[in-house]
């Protein structure tokens, strides 16, 4: 049995993952907690969820109930992942990771502290948009050069980050089979008198409006056809459920940096 707590257990994602922990066979609820000062902290999870009273109280801080639970799982901020990825690894503790917005810096410290302990993490949980990062890869392969390569991405109106994680990771997956660099080949936004489109770009757009959960499209455009490849959100539980999943499938890991593609046996 995984004993799993949960970060930012007040969030929309927190009160999701903590309401759905009990659908999976071999996982338990077992510590919820907050950052210092949370309206929430001393209340049970489930009723701030919406999802009943589970007898887990939300508690202050990740100290407070790492020692009692196998896996932590958090979809917060950069800043307080790093610092709970911290206390994990001090304690011997797995991490599920889908916090996006973490900058180089913050991604090298993950991989430097998932030497001490095995740990998920993934711009999107969504197992068909891991599955759609396989298959994006294999379309540039096939398609090679010719094609010109753009990913746009739309997300509410409140998404703090841009563009989102999951655009880097498609954009990412088409730059590796073409063998380009998205740190060198990546063009995030076109404003102006721009000039003709260059040969090997890799374009990421944005959108942002509304309560749109999560869309992307990725677009190989040729001289006379175009394929495009979309992957729709429509509910928050799809990334729960990914989540989930990959807490489950931690059990028993060594110490070491995994990724969706891991979990579903993709790579």
């Amino acid at each position: 049995m995984q004993k799993i707590a949960v970060a930012g257990a007040a969030g929309r994602m927190g009160g999701r993952i903590s309401a759905l922990c009990g659908e999976y066979e071999g996982l338990e609820l077992a510590g919820a907690f907050e950052r210092q000062g949370q309206k929430d902290i001393g209340r049970d999870v489930g009723e701030v969820a919406g999802a009943g009273n589970l007898g887990v109280k939300i508690n202050e801080g990740v100290d407070s109930v790492i020692e009692t639970v196998d896996v932590i799982i958090d979809f917060t901020a950069p800043e307080a992942t790093i610092a709970n990825m911290e206390a994990a690894a001090s304690k011997g503790k797995a991490m599920v990771i889908g916090t996006t917005g973490i900058d180089k810096a913050g991604q090298g410290k993950i991989s430097q502290l998932a030497s001490k302990v095995p740990c998920v993490y993934a711009g999107n949980m969504s197992l068909g948009i891991n599955l759609l990062m396989k298959i994006v890869g294999d379309v540039a392969r096939a398609l090679g050069n010719d094609y010109d390569v753009e990913v746009i991405e739309t997300h509410h109106k409140m998404k703090k980050d841009a563009p989102s994680g999951t655009a880097f990771m498609l954009a990412d997956a088409a730059a590796h089979a073409l063998g380009l660099s998205l740190d060198r080949d990546g063009v995030f936004a076109r404003h102006g008198i721009i000039g003709e489109r260059k040969k090997g770009e890799i374009g990421v757009q944005t959108i942002r409006g509304g309560d749109v959960v999560g869309e992307h499209t990725v677009m190989f455009l040729g001289m006379g056809e175009r394929v495009e490849i979309s992957h729709r959100v429509s509910n928050r539980d799809t990334f729960v459920r990914g989540a989930l999943k990959a807490a489950l499938w931690l059990s028993g890991k060594g110490p070491g940096l995994y990724n969706m593609q891991d979990v579903l046996g993709l790579r």
